[in-house]
């Protein structure tokens, strides 16, 4: 492969978004019908994609592209940041877009 890309940068990639996708899944399977948020992000598929850290961030950042989730807790957590507007809070597609505008930003998607 060129421009410094190894298959094992590609293995490791391709691990990460199978874990990710599986954690993902359990996660909105087992809290679908939860209206708490707290309950929701202590799930513990959620709580291990917040462990993967800053590895994560593409791959949220690529679900929230694709339909707006509560993937807000999460970001926070890795990031250490909320770049979310206090009057938007609650409002899931303005703290998409909001979120989704810092990853440009920060050149992460």
């Amino acid at each position: 492969m060129s421009s410094g890309v190894t298959h094992e940068s590609v293995s490791k990639q391709g691990r990460l978004r199978q874990r990710f996708d599986r954690l993902a899944a359990q996660w909105r399977e087992d809290s679908k019908y939860s209206s708490s948020l707290t309950e929701i992000a202590m799930h513990p598929a959620y709580q291990q994609i917040i462990g993967m850290g800053r590895d994560a961030l593409p791959l949220i950042f690529e679900d929230l592209q694709r339909e707006p989730d509560h993937w807000f807790w999460a970001l926070c957590a890795i990031t250490g940041e909320d770049p979310v507007a206090p009057e938007d809070k609650g409002r899931l597609d303005a703290m998409t877009a909001a979120w989704l505008a810092w990853a440009r930003q920060e050149q992460l998607v």
